[in-house]
């Protein structure tokens, strides 16, 4: 039986190329690894609304085109241009592209070129002035023998990555914030509109009392009662003009204009416009609680941010370790013009040197134990942004739910009461019932209306909470194109 032994030689370099891949490998800290979280199989409240179907807003269309409003389609474009938060989120993220950019360039040597020329007096051999001309190109390499580099440059592009869902969530936050504002404002024009008709029929119960004042069948309490109940409802038309007027306000700043520069017209009066408003709130699936984690950009932010923390700490670790500086030059060195680019005025050097901190008070460990407790900072950040995610879905879920169930009692009583002034002010004309039932009778009839409308609002408000709860259609997948180009690394 032979044995096989290699060379001197071919050892050598069978060893080499095991510690040049060992190295290539070699990175210290703790690789990534998502925070667990414990999520439910189904929301809470999603059946006090609908059956939970397992699917999410379509991604491919933009959500707020379900309300079915040409004018709020053009508004949240607008926004989406013209934004200053946006425009801030978007340059931010383009700072975390640079510096991911930043991180990835410790992975290649330095190069520079110098030439000059100097006169200088020397007293070597007698007192004399020489002429000094010189140019060389240097190069410096810091291997990244421990991966501090690597590290950096996870943390840069997790951080870049987390810089563009928070872009995506400051773009949700506007889009949903103008849907509300815009939302609110079409609900105080039905106000105003139901104000318009309650103030029409106060004025012809006004009249009424009137002429039944003048031929002696009504007191003069009973038209004083009708001009009370008349003017307060004009009062409270001009009060909701203030409510109107700055929530068209925000629109404009979140449009990105002054508000002396934009103008919304009311809505077309139409007694049916809420019936036709109600019809236009959607239906939004929310998916399973699992896919939260994927579908709203806040809480992709926060896990990008635990990648970040987690290669810092393999950045502090790597502190621990000795460093590597290669480093080579090449030109031309000479006393004269004539001689300065010939073969003996050639020069080059190559170094290499290894340095190693061996004493520094404590400050490695303290940066390392700094970075694990940014880690688990990020960490608890995370989770409680996840938590809070699931709150806000099922807080919108129960709302919507609760609304729903009211709208239908409160449609019943808007009826009965408009049924009782009918009754009020027929017996008052028949002389059978004194005004102060027709006054308590349009109060309350004015009241219902009013609650109705409202209930409206608020299910449009929740609709749209819920929207950007689930996320609004976006995924983490659009992520990946947030990752700066990757290029080939130097070990």
């Amino acid at each position: 039986m032979h044995s096989f032994k290699p060379s001197g030689p071919l050892t050598s370099r069978i060893i080499a190329s095991a510690l040049a891949v060992w190295l290539a490998g070699c990175a210290v800290g703790p690789d990534y690894v998502r925070p667990v979280m414990d999520t439910p199989s189904t929301y809470k409240e999603s059946g006090l609304w609908k059956t939970a179907e397992p699917k999410q807003i379509d991604p491919n269309h933009n959500w707020w085109e379900m309300y079915g409003d040409s004018t709020l389609n053009a508004l949240i474009l607008q926004a989406m241009q013209a934004n200053q938060n946006i425009h801030q989120a978007e340059a931010q993220y383009r700072q975390a592209r640079a510096a991911a950019d930043a991180a990835r360039a410790g992975f290649w040597p330095s190069i520079g070129v110098n030439a000059g020329v100097d006169r200088a007096l020397g007293n070597s051999n007698g007192i004399k002035l020489s002429n000094g001309y010189s140019a060389a190109v240097n190069a410096s390499w810091e291997p990244d023998i421990w991966g501090s580099v690597r590290r950096a440059a996870e943390a840069g592009n997790a951080g870049s990555q987390a810089s563009a869902a928070d872009l995506a969530a400051a773009r949700l936050s506007i889009q949903a914030t103008l849907a509300q504002d815009y939302l609110q404002l079409r609900v105080t024009d039905l106000l105003q509109d139901l104000y318009a008709r309650t103030a029409a029929a106060y004025t012809r119960s006004y009249k009424l009392t009137q002429s039944q004042y003048a031929v002696g069948v009504a007191l003069r309490s009973d038209v004083a009662l009708a001009e009370s109940q008349l003017r307060t409802a004009e009062a409270q038309a001009i009060d909701l003009q203030a409510q109107r007027s700055q929530l068209e306000h925000a629109i404009a700043i979140l449009s990105g204009k002054a508000p002396a520069e934009f103008s919304l017209p009311p809505a077309a009066s139409d007694p049916q416009h809420l019936k036709q408003l109600a019809a236009h709130l959607p239906a939004i699936p929310t998916g399973l609680p699992s896919e939260l984690l994927e579908r709203r950009p806040d809480i992709a932010s926060a896990e990008r941010h635990v990648a970040v923390a987690n290669a810092s700490i393999g950045v502090a670790r790597a502190a621990y370790f000795p460093t590597l500086m290669l480093s080579a030059s090449g030109g031309f060195n000479a006393a004269s013009l004539a001689q300065w680019f010939t073969t003996p005025s050639r020069v080059w050097s190559l170094g290499a040197a290894l340095a190693q901190t061996l004493f520094d008070g404590g400050l490695r460990r303290a940066r390392n134990a700094q970075a694990v407790a940014a880690y688990d900072v990020t960490v608890a950040q995370y989770k409680q942004t996840v938590l809070s995610g699931f709150q806000e879905v099922e807080d919108n879920l129960a709302t919507l739910g609760v609304l729903e169930q009211e709208t239908v009692v409160q449609e019943q009583a808007v009826k009965a009461a408009q049924l009782a002034e009918q009754l009020a002010l027929s017996q008052y004309r028949a002389g059978t019932a004194t005004y102060l039932g027709v006054v308590t009778a349009q109060t309350l009839a004015l009241a219902n209306e009013r609650t109705l409308v409202q209930l409206l609002g608020r299910r449009l408000i929740a609709s749209v909470a819920l929207i950007k709860a689930v996320g609004g259609g976006w995924d983490a997948t659009q992520l990946a194109a947030a990752n700066p180009s990757q290029k080939n690394t130097a070990n």
